[in-house]
């Protein structure tokens, strides 16, 4: 084996191992946590949580119309989407004004606080936009004096952004059609004065009006004298706070309790005995079959797995059973690719060729059939993801990664360690790879 192919080779070894250390155990990289499979978070079947009425409090102290509720179902969903919680239930009680929310308890919960776990919904109170009083000050800040200009229902979306003319960074909104109509009228009168954003009776910001701003879209330019990154976090947090008030009323967490698990650890033990065993007859098949290129294989399958359970715990996805599920089906896929190959580097050498020309071949004729059964699971995942619900996206989200990287290992890992073994006399025997 030439000097190169030695490089090739053992830095993918090198990579895969210390891919599965950190896999296995974590790590800390110059103060940053690199989490683990450790750190993934289990669903509700698995460890339980957390079920909380979510009571609407309205000014006049009546019921909330049905379609407000609704709207509020929905924007608690966008927020435990964002945090890739999956595995929730959200329902709506029209007749007792309320929300019911059941969601796994909070990552690294070792009491199982069930307010601690509630809490990563987010800020449930209401936002508003408010003209101000600037003769009446506490602190430095203004106070609320009930003249709304807009509420957080009036707010489509705020994204952090650069500013591309004064520098630094500032918040876009963009606004309803009802919301422009008020912010026009509000911002034709206030030109030069500010308006203050609160979350309740709590002061937030207070931007002065430019200009009337009647194109639905809206630029809040934060303060200079602090960094770019200290701007930028200000940016985003704002960002965050606006989003998160997009509730058409505020939001009351009474009778908050736990839920115990429906299935609990033993399923998930038996899941995971089930995931090693499948993965030792994979290994196993690869190796009787195929020989030297099934040993790679099952080194790639490696490299694989631990990939696939690190970019689930970085993505902070909720993982339930049917989750698990879906990482050891792509267990069994994940040498799907390697069995075309091999079966075309087979007909190859059988054919008369020789073994780089197999090797060559092999992978290049395979790439289409390898392409497409990839792209067809991939729609499925995504069909699943999109009309999906809870455990359903968790399945979808595991499968498609595991899809996806099923395809990469395939096409790059075994292809790397293949043809750098290829060239050491003793593995050039056609034997070693079935033929």
């Amino acid at each position: 084996m030439r000097m190169n192919n030695w490089v090739k080779f053992f830095s993918v070894i090198a990579v895969i191992g210390i891919l599965t250390y950190i896999t296995a155990y974590g790590a800390n990289l110059f103060g940053y946590k690199i989490p683990g499979a450790k750190d993934i978070r289990p669903g509700i079947d698995i460890q339980g949580g957390v079920d909380a009425k979510l009571y609407a409090i309205t000014k006049d102290g009546s019921l909330p119309k049905e379609e407000d509720l609704e709207s509020a179902k929905v924007v608690i969903g966008k927020r435990l989407d964002a945090k890739r919680i999956y595995d929730r239930y959200i329902t709506t009680d029209p007749a007792k004004g309320y929300i019911l929310v059941q969601i796994p308890h909070k990552k690294g919960e070792k009491n199982f606080d069930p307010q601690k776990s509630i809490d990563e919904i987010g800020k449930t109170a209401l936002l508003t936009f408010q003209e101000v009083d600037e003769t009446k000050m506490v602190d430095g800040n203004y106070l609320p004096t009930g003249k709304i200009v807009l509420e957080g229902r009036d707010v489509e979306s705020a994204e952090p952004e650069l500013n591309q003319e004064g520098g630094g960074y500032q918040v876009a909104l963009k606004l309803s059609s009802e919301g422009s109509k008020k912010f026009a009228e509000a911002t034709g009168r206030l030109i030069g004065k500010p308006i203050a954003i609160f979350m309740d009776d709590q002061f937030i910001s207070a931007p002065v009006v430019q200009a009337k701003i009647d194109t639905g879209s809206a630029r809040i330019t934060l303060g200079g004298g602090k960094s770019p990154e200290a701007q930028q976090a200000e940016a985003k947090d704002l960002a965050s706070t606006i989003k998160s008030g997009a509730l058409p009323f505020k939001l009351e967490a009474k009778q908050v309790n736990n839920i115990s698990p429906t299935l609990g650890e033993s399923a998930l033990n038996v899941s995971i005995y089930a995931g090693y065993v499948a993965f030792g007859l994979v290994c196993l098949f690869m190796l009787i079959w195929y020989r030297l290129p099934g040993i790679l294989a099952a080194i790639a399958l490696v490299g694989h797995t631990v990939l696939q359970l690190l970019a689930i715990s970085w993505l902070e996805i909720t993982v339930t059973l049917p989750g698990i599920a879906g990482i050891i089906l792509t267990i069994g896929m994940g040498v799907d690719a390697n069995v075309i190959i091999f079966e075309r580097i087979k007909e190859e050498l059988r054919n008369g060729k020789t073994l780089r020309a197999a090797i060559d071949v092999g992978f290049k004729r395979a790439f289409t059939a390898i392409f497409d059964a990839n792209i067809t699971t991939l729609i499925s995942a995504g069909v699943l993801l999109y009309f999906g619900t809870g455990p359903i996206k968790s399945f979808a989200y595991t499968l498609g990664i595991g899809v996806v990287l099923s395809f990469l290992t395939a096409v790059t890992v075994s292809r790397i360690m293949l043809k750098s073994v290829s060239n050491v006399n003793i593995a050039k025997n056609h034997w070693l790879y079935g033929a």
